[in-house]
């Protein structure tokens, strides 16, 4: 399998850093949660309210910015090998890792404490939420240690944190990151495009469009914005009711 080009996580990362430093700027009187900006599914960082989190390879590092000039680490959490991903929805945080998704209650933002893990074979595995919901692709591959030989997108049910389900799955080509808003989910697959599903059922996600020449990694979606990573560089579309996608900008890579 092809690999993705670190500098294709830097530009995310970038973008990804200003919106959500944007959306605190437009926030600044917001509760600590829900999240207060949006960044991708493969990201390594968030913020909310004050709180950094930064997960490594085996680790959850928390940070207190109150002091934006000066942040403080306020505690590490071991979590293991294969730790990859992070997304906070409300009072949680959903940690991707190669075998499985961590769930933190974060209501005491600067030490999050452990929920459960929800576990699965071996794989690449970001994961985005919404309500009662956590999406999550799962990837086979060389870079994600020894898979099962399938790509799938799971449903996973995570109404009662503590205790998760699966309710669908779904075979896929070469799933990568995703986005989620509304009634629409964006799933990345590498060279093969990016994937448009319809969440009118949010346990049963149905794909709409699939747009071949989009080559993506992952997406951030925001005000009917899509900012994607591909093989070429970092693009922004603009995505309509009908799920017409038109590129609005794009930062190439040679």
């Amino acid at each position: 399998m092809k690999k993705l080009p670190p500098i294709l996580f830097i530009f995310l990362a970038l973008i990804g850093l200003a919106i959500l430093l944007y959306g605190c700027s437009e926030n600044s009187d917001s509760a600590v949660n829900p999240q207060t900006g949006t960044g991708g599914s493969m990201a390594r960082f968030a913020i909310t309210g004050n709180t950094l989190y930064i997960v490594s390879k085996q680790s959850l590092e928390v940070y207190d910015i109150a002091d934006a000039a000066n942040p403080v680490k306020a505690v590490t959490k071991d979590m293991g090998i294969g730790i990859e991903t992070i997304f906070p929805y409300q009072n949680q945080l959903f940690i991707g890792a190669s075998d499985g998704m961590y769930i933190y209650n974060n209501s005491s933002p600067n030490n999050p404490s452990y929920i459960t893990k929800y576990t699965h074979f071996q794989s690449c595995d970001p994961v985005v939420v919404q309500g009662t919901y956590a999406y999550v692709t799962l990837r086979n591959g060389v870079s994600c240690r020894n898979g099962a030989g399938l790509s799938s997108l799971d449903v996973v049910d995570v109404s009662n944190p503590a205790s998760p389900k699966l309710v669908n799955s779904q075979n896929m080509q070469t799933p990568y990151g995703l986005g989620v808003s509304g009634n629409r989910l964006f799933v990345c697959e590498g060279d093969n495009g990016i994937k448009i599903f319809d969440l009118t059922n949010p346990e049963l996600p149905v794909m709409k469009k699939q747009f071949n020449d989009i080559a993506s990694y992952d997406v951030i979606v925001r005000n009917k914005n899509l900012i994607i990573t591909g093989a070429k560089g970092l693009f922004q579309y603009q995505y309509d009711d009908q799920d017409n996608v038109t590129l609005l900008s794009k930062i190439p890579v040679l």
